[in-house]
């Protein structure tokens, strides 16, 4: 089964919230670039990137996170926090849907 964005980004928010977590925005959109999820994991802020691939050729998905794209979540993150005027604990996860089945869910993909 092969998935568009837009339905791995509706599956990785369902996904998440069976997992506990409380989902804040989708699709935030500054001149810095997206965040696919925002969410709360109790009182840390975490900042989603959604990826989806038909297959685990050439690595998987996590291998589109590139060093750039690491970058420009991290601007995003900083313009979303300076919006609302506090800096909570926060983490940046990634739900990774490589195929068919269950999605990957990594936990703390880059140092902030």
């Amino acid at each position: 089964m092969s998935m568009d964005g837009a339905a791995a980004e509706e599956a990785a928010a369902r996904f998440l919230v069976r997992h506990g977590l409380t989902i804040v925005t989708r699709n935030y959109r500054c001149r810095f670039g997206e965040i696919d999820v925002i969410a709360n994991d109790g009182n840390t802020m975490v900042f989603v990137e959604v990826k989806a691939r038909s297959g685990k050729g050439f690595g998987g998905s996590i291998y589109s996170i590139t060093p750039a794209k690491q970058r420009k979540l991290l601007a995003a993150a900083q313009h979303y926090l300076a919006s609302l005027g506090r800096e909570p604990a926060c983490r940046f996860d990634a739900i990774l849907f490589d195929g068919s089945g269950d999605p990957t869910w990594l936990r703390n993909i880059l140092e902030a």
